[in-house]
């Protein structure tokens, strides 16, 4: 059974630091695009930062300079560090899983999403 598990999030001040985790099981970490999404109340989810599986690396505008993405295909992980957040950082983060074949077939995955608030 395919699962994708988020870890971390939480209460933040504003300007603090915050480490989200995501551990994928049954599911072809090295063929993936990998990622993290986020969803802020009343708006629609966007992307923030995300890794393909050649290792090119992709951040939203509003979280560039503040946002490191790294995976670890070893472990099928993959982290979001973010820092000096902001009150608009606040949202449900989700993290993201697509395998992707070279027959043009994809899967995508989520996790269950995990709540950031961060507090001016």
């Amino acid at each position: 059974q395919e699962e994708l598990v988020e870890s971390g999030g939480g209460l933040v001040q504003a300007g603090g630091t915050l480490g989200l985790s995501c551990a994928a099981s049954a599911i072809r970490f090295d063929v993936a695009t990998v990622g993290w999404y986020r969803r802020a109340p009343g708006e629609q989810r966007e992307l923030v930062a995300q890794i393909s599986r050649e290792g090119v690396i992709h951040y939203a505008d509003s979280v560039k300079g503040r946002a490191t993405i790294t995976r670890d295909n070893a472990k099928s992980t993959v982290s979001l560090q973010m820092s000096s957040l902001k009150p608009e950082d606040t949202a449900v983060y989700y993290c993201n899983v697509v395998e992707s074949y070279y027959n043009g077939e994809t899967l995508s995955f989520w996790g269950q999403g995990t709540q950031v608030t961060v507090s001016s």
